[in-house]
């Protein structure tokens, strides 16, 4: 895994396994990415959804070469929508 100030980049190699599963008594699907070194993080189904809509768009789009997500709770939302979403910044 390389570091640099404070952020780890995980490379291909560094990821041993994901796992991708809705587990029991839930309704929403979590995402547990372990590394060569045993290490594991769990991420929720917004979260990956969040990291999808961003790659997406930033892939299929030929003059956009970046997009930040940021946190913030939603006030008036959708109904079934979490208070917290990752939205776009402009």
């Amino acid at each position: 895994m390389e570091t640099r100030d404070n952020e780890r980049v995980l490379r291909n190699e560094d990821v041993a396994e994901i796992v991708a599963e809705i587990p029991d008594g839930h309704c929403h699907l979590r995402t547990t990415v372990t590394l060569a070194d045993g290490s594991a993080i769990t991420l929720q189904e917004a979260t990956v959804a969040a990291i999808v809509r961003a790659y997406v768009a930033v892939k299929t789009d030929p003059l956009r070469n970046g997009m930040t997500l940021k946190g913030r709770k939603i006030p008036g939302r959708k109904e079934g929508y979490a208070e917290w979403q990752l939205m776009e910044e402009p």
